[in-house]
């Protein structure tokens, strides 16, 4: 990048313009939940709406117990009821997920490092190698002791399908012990993939860094942003400021919907996120008024499927919240049921 592009604060068209030019060809994104939200999934941490909000009534010892690998081997339960409600292949990606896609179909993406573990980004077509899964992901399943694998379609088939209406806790056939995603719990390592990108990454081979959709509280996720040279533009989709964006001069914070600010800039660099619309019209081949007809078309178009895939994910982020309550609430009877058990059998040795 020259030096007269650095003198300048950047804003959202200038950098689509030298994305569009191909002016940084090594991009780095750095995204969390709030990138999934519109989807249905909701995020972790959000009061009320959350899930770990949703998880009270598990009486866990704190909300974060359900992915603690301690609390696992005590009380696997409470993440399998979980799990039912996040597995893959019950949401779509997100507009956000689309715009990685394109660039990493423009030959633009060098990284990708996410912290969410729905796998939308694999499913969304983003190539698998430059996809660094820093907290894991359902895309595998190992024992927590021998760390014998287990497909995917087994682990459903044991958890959901063997016993139906309940839900069975799936048992490594070699020695027995508990299996589970790929997903880090709080007392695991990170993936080492994750610290060898780190070493290849930064601090110089990003030229475009676009965090999105995290509060960046954990650590060591929420050091990255900082790790970039100075000179490198960064950028943040996100609801509210976070880390230390906003600081230096060539940040840029872009604030509110992830996805309708994503479209907008997509739309600037002349990208469709559609793959269906990916061959674009030629300006010359349609007059003035032609095209303002379409664009006021396309924008109201738009403006309707942006209120539909929020209202779809409201709806799906209610159904999670329906489904836990309503697991728990069998979970309360069975104890119930077990409790009294323990009770006629006591009564009746005494009666003896």
């Amino acid at each position: 990048m020259s030096e007269e592009d650095t003198q300048l604060k950047p804003t959202l068209e200038s950098v689509a313009e030298q994305l569009k030019e191909g002016k940084f060809k090594n991009v780095i994104f750095m995204v969390g939940a709030g990138i999934s939200t519109s989807a249905g999934i909701p995020d972790f941490r959000t009061p009320g709406t959350g899930l770990y909000s949703n998880l009270q009534r598990l009486n866990l010892p704190y909300p974060e117990a359900v992915f603690d690998i301690s609390y696992l081997r005590r009380n696997p339960l409470a993440f399998y009821t979980l799990a039912s409600e996040l597995y893959p292949g019950k949401f779509e990606p997100t507009d956000f997920h689309k715009f990685m896609r394109t660039v990493d179909r423009k030959g633009l993406l060098r990284r990708l490092y996410t912290q969410n573990i729905d796998t939308l980004e694999r499913i969304a077509g983003v190539s698998g190698e430059k996809i660094i899964e820093a907290h894991g992901s359902f895309a595998k399943n190992h024992c927590i002791d021998c760390k014998t694998e287990m497909s995917n379609e087994e682990l459903k088939r044991i958890v959901w399908e063997s016993n139906p209406g309940k839900t069975t806790i799936p048992k490594c056939k070699k020695c027995r012990g508990i299996v589970k995603p790929d997903i880090v719990f709080f007392g695991e390592g990170l993936p080492r993939a994750f610290f060898d990108s780190m070493d290849e990454d930064f601090p110089e081979s990003a030229d475009l860094v676009i965090v999105a959709g995290t509060s960046l509280t954990v650590s060591p996720f929420s050091q990255l942003p900082e790790m970039v040279d100075d000179d490198c533009i960064r950028i943040l989709f996100n609801m509210d400021a976070v880390g230390d964006l906003g600081t230096r001069d060539n940040d840029l914070l872009i604030l509110g919907d992830c996805d309708k600010n994503v479209r907008k800039f997509a739309e600037l660099c002349g990208w469709s996120l559609d793959e269906e619309s990916e061959e674009e019209t030629s300006e010359q081949e349609i007059d003035d008024s032609s095209k303002e007809t379409k664009k006021q078309a396309k924008e109201d178009a738009e403006e309707e499927a942006e209120e539909m895939r929020k209202e779809e994910g409201r709806e799906k982020a209610e159904l999670i919240a329906e489904e836990i309550s309503k697991t728990l609430e069998e979970l309360d009877l069975e104890e119930k049921d077990a409790n009294s058990e323990k009770v006629v059998e006591k009564e009746s040795d005494a009666a003896e």
